[in-house]
């Protein structure tokens, strides 16, 4: 498998200062993670930042050197494999250190960030994330949205109380419902999916997806093959949108060959 990977973050137009985060790696970690931060006095980029730092050193500090050992675990009644229950535990730290920050320092209280994360490995992508922001897979010509949102306006959508073409003129689209950090427990949803050669994952903050519909983004993924322009095009996007919020985006395209 070879991935080729492209990342970039940007203030918006609205902002005076940037609460996002990213990280991405190829190689043999072929890891990706965008952080939307949340709190005053500038914490949330601390939150964004912390949280990103402690996946990282997860993972740098648990390389398995034989998952036959490990076996699998349970979570929730679910069965994990290693890469599914590294992913999940490495927000659960996250979690836990951006939370023990908040309640030991005054300035960093009620801080906390989302988190949209991949790891990819020979067989495919396991995929992870806490609050809005959201992983895509393109593929033949369709954008996926692969990550509900942990938002009210999801949540309200999922009951019925709300239709989804209603979502984009709901006064609480923005509340979210779950985040890293506000609490010492959280829930992480997680996946795995197989991959096939030519698929384009998107990871990105809602600074993105809240100023460029879906259907856009599809186009522009059609009409630019250099992940690294494609970056700045969406951004550049997002912003000539209004640029309402800090944007983050990830790119990771498999390789045909």
């Amino acid at each position: 498998m070879k991935l080729m990977c492209a990342g970039m973050t940007d203030v918006g137009c609205a902002r005076d200062h940037n609460e996002d985060d990213f990280y991405l790696s190829e190689g043999d970690e072929a890891l990706c993670i965008v952080a939307d931060g949340m709190g005053g006095h500038r914490s949330g980029e601390v939150a964004s930042a912390m949280a990103i730092r402690a996946i990282v050193d997860y993972y740098r500090e648990t390389i398995p050197q034989d998952a036959e050992e490990y076996g699998e675990s349970v979570v929730n009644g679910e069965e994990l494999d290693l890469n599914q229950y590294r992913l999940r535990e490495a927000l659960q730290v996250a979690n836990r250190e951006v939370f023990e920050a908040s309640e030991v320092e005054e300035a960093f209280d009620g801080m906390g960030t989302t988190i949209v994360s991949g790891y990819f490995t020979e067989d495919g992508v396991y995929m992870a994330h806490i609050g809005d922001s959201r992983a895509y897979r393109y593929r033949d010509g369709k954008l996926e949205q692969l990550t509900p949102d942990h938002s009210l306006a999801n949540e309200y959508v999922r009951m019925g109380i709300l239709a989804e073409e209603d979502i984009e003129f709901f006064p609480y689209k923005n509340v979210i419902t779950r985040a890293c950090g506000l609490a010492d427990e959280v829930e992480v949803d997680a996946r795995f999916l197989e991959f096939e050669p030519g698929d384009v994952y998107l990871f990105c903050s809602d600074g993105l997806t809240d100023m460029v519909p879906d259907a856009r983004i599809a186009e522009m993924i059609a009409e630019e093959d250099d992940l690294g322009s494609l970056c700045e095009k969406l951004v550049d996007q997002a912003n000539a949108n209004g640029g309402n919020d800090n944007i983050t985006v990830i790119l990771a395209k498999v390789a045909d060959s």
